[in-house]
């Protein structure tokens, strides 16, 4: 495939990886590399407004949107490895500008053609295997806005059912909310420590060492109730494993931990 010929991919990076996990970035831009597409990563990008628009503030949910349109709507796709900020984009923007029509169309042609990472590599890109190995059991969560706003749930366990040496141990809850749900952790902690503990129990009785997942932010709330427990089970992002990238110590492990990797 020469290098005009290959598909550009926006990466929407996402406020927590860029923070919290780059490493996710890194792997992210290796699968589009590997898989055949030409990777571009906007300075200009920020937040998806999510944060904003569940909390009503709509006029600033509105112009995020705007900012992100203008970003990202030059490439051919977009691609974001959350798919909570996906489904921002694909399924909220509209709605957000629906009271601008010339902003809503342009809101329609981003939400088209941007996509969750594992979504896009398996049904854009048709990739069967990443090539990648990992020694272990995991299981996997099937975030809220992954599952329930774009189907995902399928293809994250195809590609990982491909990767050398890995088995998949699946939870009788796996579709079930971790209790995190961006503000929902905030304005409701009681509740949401219940459900991120029933999400570690059932994660624990899989037997699995490490917890998979598409989105950050459930991996950072499923993390931090696995450490206070005292639970040895890691927790990395899909795109981790899927890339090769698991040197690195597991969400919310020491650095000091890194020498040993995995």
């Amino acid at each position: 495939m020469s290098e005009a010929s290959k598909p550009r991919v926006g990466l929407f990076a996402t406020c927590l990886v860029d923070l919290m996990r780059p490493v996710v970035g890194f792997a992210a831009v290796k699968l589009l590399q590997d898989a055949g597409c030409t990777v571009d990563v906007p300075q200009s990008q920020t937040c998806c407004g999510q944060p904003a628009y569940n909390s009503g503030d709509t006029a600033d949910a509105a112009d995020i949107a705007k900012a992100v349109i203008e970003t990202f709507e030059g490439f051919d796709y977009v691609v974001a490895p959350s798919g909570s900020c996906a489904g921002m984009i694909k399924d909220h923007y509209p709605q957000a500008l629906a009271s601008e029509p010339a902003w809503q169309a342009r809101a329609d042609a981003l939400a088209a053609k941007t996509f969750e990472l594992i979504s896009f590599l398996t049904d854009v890109m048709d990739v069967k295997s990443t090539g990648a190995a990992f020694d272990g059991t995991v299981t996997y969560h099937d975030s809220c806005s992954g599952l329930r706003e774009l189907g995902i749930k399928e293809q994250p366990r195809r590609l990982l059912g491909a990767v050398d040496g890995l088995s998949i141990a699946e939870g009788n809850e796996t579709e079930t909310c971790c209790g995190f749900g961006g503000l929902f952790c905030i304005k409701y902690p009681d509740i949401s420590e219940k459900m991120v503990d029933a999400k570690v129990n059932d994660i624990v009785a899989t037997g699995a060492d490490t917890v998979l997942a598409g989105d950050l932010g459930c991996l950072m709330n499923i993390a931090g109730r696995l450490q206070r427990r005292g639970l040895p089970v890691k927790a990395r992002h899909a795109a981790e494993v899927l890339a090769g990238m698991t040197a690195a110590p597991a969400i919310g492990e020491p650095a000091d931990n890194e020498a040993g990797g995995d």
